[in-house]
Order: C-alpha cells, then structure tokens, then sequence
C-alpha cells in the first residue's frame, strides 16, 4: 500500500461566508446578511461524509477551519463537524485543530466558546505591529485590536500562531527588526512571517507601477529576509518552511501534510484536495456548491488523476520549501521514476558547489543560503512535467 494511504489524512474546512465587506479576504461576493446555519451544517456534513467514504481506514492528524470569516462559524457547527470527523475518521493521538481567525473583537468574544467545543490552535491575521502599515495593508483593525485578540487567543487556545508581512514600502532593516522583537515577545509558539508580494492586477501593482509605493529592492530584501532568519531562530523559533517559524514541535502539522505531499480532504465552497492520486476541487459559489450537494451528496466540480510525473513535481516543489528537504528514494517512488528523470544533476551539482542545495545522504534540500533564492533556485532544479 502507498505510504500516503497509511499516514494521517488531513481535513480542510472552507467557510466561505463574511458578515461584511471585508479586506481579510478576496471573498467579498460571497457576503451574506444571513445564513440558513441548520442547511450549511447539514451540506457541510454531507459533503464531509462523502469523503469520508472514500478514504476508509484513514485517521485524522489535522483540521482546519479556513476561508472567509470562519471564527464566526456558530460553535454549533464546528462541533457538529468536529463530532462527525471523528466519528467517520477517528482521531490520531494528539490532532491538532486550527481555526484561523481575523483579530477583531467581534471575533475575538468567540474563541472561548471555540475552543470549549474542540478547536485546541488558532492562526490570527495580524498582519503588522504598526497602524500605518496596517492601513497600508486594507485591514480593518489597529494594533490596539489586534493585540487584544491576540490576548484573548492565548488566553482560550492550546496553541496560538499569528502572521505579519515585512518588506513593505520603504521599510527600514532597524524598523522591521523592533517590530519582529516586539512579535517574539508574546511567546507565541509559531510565527508566519511573509515578504509583501506584489501580484499583477491588484491595487498595490497599480501604485507600484505608477510610483507611488516603492517596495524594499532585492539587496534591501535580502536584508530583511535575512534579519527574520537570524533573530527568529535566536528566540527558538527557527524557520522550519521558507516563511514559517516554530518552536520544536510547534509547527504546522496541517501545513507539513500540504508541504509533504501527503493527502488531504477539502469540504466546502471552493475547497481543493488530494485524494489517492486525484485532485479534487469543490464549486466555488456557495450556492453552487450548496446545490451540488443538495443534487449529488457532495460539492465535488471537479477530480483529476494526476500522473505519478506530475504528482513528483508537485512534491519535489513542495517539499523543497522545508529546511528538511525531501526523502530521494519517496519522490522517486511517486514519480514511478529515477531521480535522475525528475532532478537536473548538473545544475544541482554547480548550486551544491556554491553552498546553495545538495544532496545530504537520501534527503535533497536546499541549504540555508539557499533560501534566500528558493524561487530561482527552483526551476533550475526541478525538471517540469514536460520535460
């Protein structure tokens, strides 16, 4: 049997509804002023045993409840989802369950009632220690709030992650640095810390493009990316991802299953999934989705076998993201392939020569210098499916 058919299986939980127009999200069509929660739960439900189904024998390591507002889930329905996963699936010794949660008040008065029904992680959206950066950024709390809800997660939750963005414009190394040592000082067990990107056709690309921000350049970035390095894993929280930092233990188990290729249930509008090889993707639409459900038992638009070339490829990018690397003889095995027929030896063999990757007995990694390149690094590398 496929390893990936024996280890933990993971569960993902979109939730794609805000009460308002909010900017934590790109979900603002899917703004509702009021919810059937008896009918969502019971698609929910529905769309969970479908999967369920389809993986027999398969424990639960992880949960996560994402999307749009999904900390304004009612506790009804995360327990009712909570009751039915582990009744389907059954639990694995010690599952981590995450909700990921905006820090507003509004949202921040429900975590204990969260956590009473199960729920034992919560990943905050911080964002930024900084209000201008903050207003920069479209959110719609200050850091006043979000200190507070920060307080409030630590106080109801096992487990507390929280995100912020640097490299934003005109950020100083020295201003980036006291924000950083402010966010260790909470002694939050796990940070996601992610370099400002600027996707094409969005308002930031627009001010980009016109002058209006300047964004940190590569040498300036650099230095930044760096800093974060340094001083994270100073405080014991090295990264273990090439934006994620933990504390021995503390890391994402739901993110690892995505970043080691390992399979995973998505339920909900819009979810996607890894199933045995296939990959799954639900309507979009919530009513779409809901119609799906209530037509065929499940919101499934589309299942897709992937070819075991392709599958390697996505593992071997995914996977190279960790300071871990990746087990050789596994995405070979995935690959139904050599190595050799996935991985470009001359080019890894010069970037091994400058420090960059390499092979470390029968893992492939990229190295800490490395990291700062991983996107150039990359695709040099990893010979494409077409390849």
């Amino acid at each position: 049997m496929n390893p990936a058919e024996t280890s933990p299986l993971a569960l993902y939980v979109h939730w794609p509804f805000c009460v308002s127009k909010c900017p934590y999200c790109d979900f603002n069509s899917h703004v509702r002023e009021g919810v059937d929660q008896a009918a969502w739960r019971a698609a929910l439900l529905a769309d969970l045993a479908h999967e369920a189904a389809l993986t027999p024998g398969r424990r639960l390591g992880s949960i996560f409840f994402g999307g749009g507002t999904p900390s304004l889930m009612p506790p009804e329905t995360v327990a009712a989802i909570l009751r039915a996963a582990e009744d389907t699936w059954g639990f694995a010794e010690g599952i981590e369950i995450t909700l990921e949660a905006n820090p507003s008040s509004v949202e921040a008065a429900r975590f204990a009632d969260i956590a009473s029904v199960g729920v034992n992680r919560v990943s905050l959206g911080l964002q930024a220690l900084d209000n201008d950066a903050l207003k920069f950024l479209g959110r719609a709390h200050d850091v006043d709030e979000g200190l507070a809800a920060l307080a409030t997660a630590q106080a109801a939750f096992e487990r507390v992650s929280f995100d912020l963005i640097y490299a934003r414009p005109d950020q100083a190394l020295a201003d980036w640095e006291a924000e950083l040592a402010r966010a260790l000082a909470f002694g939050t067990e796990h940070l996601s810390l992610y370099q400002l990107t600027i996707e094409p056709g969005t308002r930031f690309a627009t001010e980009a493009a016109a002058g209006r921000i300047v964004i940190p350049d590569g040498d300036a970035a650099a230095d930044l990316f760096e800093a974060t390095r340094a001083m994270t894993a100073a405080a014991g929280l090295p990264a273990y991802e090439i934006s994620n930092h933990a504390r021995a233990g503390a890391e994402s188990r739901h993110n690892l299953v995505y970043w080691r290729y390992q399979d995973y249930a998505g339920i909900g509008p819009g979810a996607h999934g890894r199933r045995g090889g296939l990959a799954t993707v639900r309507r979009k639409k919530p009513e779409n989705w809901m119609a799906a459900v209530t037509r065929n038992q499940h919101g499934i638009e589309s299942e897709e076998a992937l070819t075991p070339r392709t599958r390697a490829t996505e593992a071997l990018l995914m996977g190279l993201r960790l300071r871990e690397g990746v087990d050789v003889a596994r995405i070979a095995a995935i690959g139904e392939c050599t190595i050799e027929a996935l991985i470009d030896g001359k080019a890894l063999g010069k970037l091994a020569d400058q420090g960059l990757a390499g092979r470390d007995g029968d893992r492939l990694l990229v190295s800490e210098a490395g990291m700062l390149l991983l996107d150039a690094i990359l695709p040099v590398i990893v010979k494409s499916a077409a390849d």
